[in-house]
């Protein structure tokens, strides 16, 4: 399950769960492109709820999408990602610290108040 929500101007709520196909992941990216078209220097909040890796068929769509991807990216400053799963937490920060302009910072799921409190800080 992948579900995006505008929550005011400058960021999107973003749930995640299970695992991705490569039909799903095409959906997923068409959401996150249409709605942060207003979006400038923009949040993002992730909440990752028991996530698996996605089938190699979606990982093809999210490759073969990157082109188009960079310029989404681009609209985004922060992104905090809550999950109880430690690998998701340090891929998740890796990520941050390769995409230039991104700062992704992971927190548990408990701690989403502070999350939220990073994102507008």
């Amino acid at each position: 399950m992948f579900r995006v929500e505008n929550v005011g101007d400058d960021r999107l709520h973003i749930t995640i769960s299970g695992k991705l196909d490569a039909a799903e992941m095409r959906l997923a990216l068409d959401e996150l492109r249409t709605k942060s078209v207003r979006i400038e220097a923009g949040k993002m909040l992730f909440d990752v709820v028991d996530y698996h890796l996605p089938s190699f068929a979606a990982i093809g769509v999210e490759l073969s999408q990157i082109p188009g991807m960079i310029g989404f990216i681009r609209k985004f400053q922060r992104a905090a990602v809550l999950s109880d799963q430690q690998w998701v937490k340090k891929i998740s920060e890796l990520e941050g610290a390769l995409i230039p302009g991104l700062t992704i910072k992971a927190f548990n799921r408990e701690d989403r108040e502070a999350a939220e409190a990073w994102l507008e800080g």
